[in-house]
């Protein structure tokens, strides 16, 4: 039996573990507060919720100045964080290209020609499954489809946010079921199993799921109104870059080689058929300066998250959320929630994975869990929480290409809300998977 003497070696004391998590609340409070309250979540950009919340952390930890401020600067720092940022430097730059050729409105053009009206946005939501299921990356994912999103969004009455939203969520679906996805390696590594046992576990969670969402989209049937384009004018040309992308990407080519290959078609395209260099440079420039307060939110939270850290805020949740389980269905919840709460504090699902894969490991034996289950679990709620948090990379990055507020998201985010469900049902029955 663990004592209370006991538990205080293991961790925090409540109060320094509260103290430790509170620049999550002061950010929310910051954001969504001062959102909520005014009636517009353009009020409070992210970036200055970001600093508010970075200075209270810096504040309320130990040691000296100096030490807190590299704490925060080694987060930022951290080699994950900046190949995050050569990606949205890179898909600024081909975003922005691909619309000054002709490449995006080309694609969009070919797609609205066969696409029936009424399912472009499931039609969105299916593509960002298959492709981020091949690709195994939600990022990867959201770079090349949602700039064809908000093309398809101007070309009809379908609103941005709820086509990005198709997006998002399609590109989670991918990332929480494909063999190569860095999430279910660290699922079924950390939990000892095969990774096609978590996948015909985890299809039943997710698959559903799915058919749901697209139901959803098909009755609401926001078709958009538009008239089918021509192809008469249409130059098959200016698709290949899109084709080159999504080609390599789902062969499974690292995301900063597709978005270079990408870049390079655009312009050899743009020069065969007359658009000049400078005018290329200046729209990949444009492109840049438009992932500026991305990249700057993106070092911040990074910062502010390695504080957390660094102060016991991971630790301090692990203490709480692990002193009672009781019993099979308790313990898969606490798998589940506390990856969930983990992934809150670091904005990195595979991160949080990892950071409580070994702790499911030994609830699992404790309990003689279903190790396919746990690992499924592991991942789905990781996917769940990464796609709805507003400073998730992810969702700041869809935002960005989009030019929207991540608030404006949240109305549509119908996969992450119809996933949870599901978890909670198979956690409540026990399903085990044969």
């Amino acid at each position: 039996m663990t004592t209370k003497s006991d538990n205080n070696t293991l961790g925090l004391s409540a109060g320094k573990g509260l103290l430790a998590l509170s620049p999550i609340l002061v950010f929310l409070l910051a954001y969504l507060g001062v959102s909520i309250v005014s009636h517009d979540f353009y009020k409070m950009p992210i970036a200055v919720a970001f600093i508010i919340a970075a200075v209270w952390a810096v504040i309320v930890s130990a040691g000296d100045f100096t030490k807190r401020i590299n704490v925060f600067s080694k987060g930022a720092a951290n080699p994950d964080i900046l190949f995050m940022v050569w990606i949205f430097i890179l898909a600024g730059a081909f975003a922005s290209l691909a619309k000054s050729i002709g490449a995006i409105d080309a694609t969009v053009q070919l797609a609205l020609h066969y696409m029936p009206g009424g399912f472009i946005v499931a039609g969105l939501f299916i593509a960002s499954c298959i492709i981020s299921m091949a690709v195994g990356t939600s990022v990867g994912t959201v770079t090349a489809i949602v700039p064809l999103a908000c093309q398809m969004s101007a070309d009809t009455d379908i609103s941005t946010a709820y086509a990005v939203a198709a997006v998002l969520c399609g590109s989670f679906f991918g990332d929480n079921l494909s063999f190569i996805s860095d999430t279910t390696i660290a699922a079924t590594r950390t939990q000892n199993c095969k990774m096609n046992d978590k996948f015909k576990v985890n299809i039943w969670l997710a698959g559903p799921a799915a058919l749901v969402v697209i139901a959803v989209y098909l009755l609401q049937h926001e078709a958009g109104t538009y008239v089918a384009t021509s192809l008469d004018d249409l130059n098959y040309w200016l698709i290949l870059p899109y084709i080159i992308v999504i080609g390599t990407a789902m062969a499974g080519v690292n995301v900063v080689k597709v978005l270079l290959l990408g870049i390079a078609s655009c312009l050899a395209i743009g020069m065969a058929f007359g658009s000049g260099m400078i005018d290329m440079c200046s729209s990949m420039g444009d492109g840049i300066d438009g992932m500026g307060q991305l990249i700057t939110v993106t070092l911040l939270a990074a910062g502010l998250l390695a504080i957390i850290e660094f102060n016991g805020g991971i630790r301090y949740l692990i203490q709480v959320m692990t002193n009672r389980i009781n019993g099979k269905k308790g313990a898969y919840a606490t798998v589940g929630s506390l990856v969930a709460l983990v992934n809150l504090c670091t904005a990195n699902n595979t991160i949080a994975i990892i950071t409580v894969g070994s702790l499911s490991k030994s609830i699992s034996d404790r309990f003689a869990l279903d190790s396919r289950k746990v690992a499924s679990v592991l991942d789905t709620c990781s996917c769940i929480i990464q796609c709805i948090i507003p400073y998730g990379a992810q969702m700041l990055l869809a935002t960005s290409l989009a030019e929207i507020s991540p608030m404006e998201l949240y109305p549509y985010l119908y996969y992450p809300e119809v996933l949870a469900i599901a978890v909670v049902l198979s956690i409540l029955f026990n399903r085990r998977s044969r």
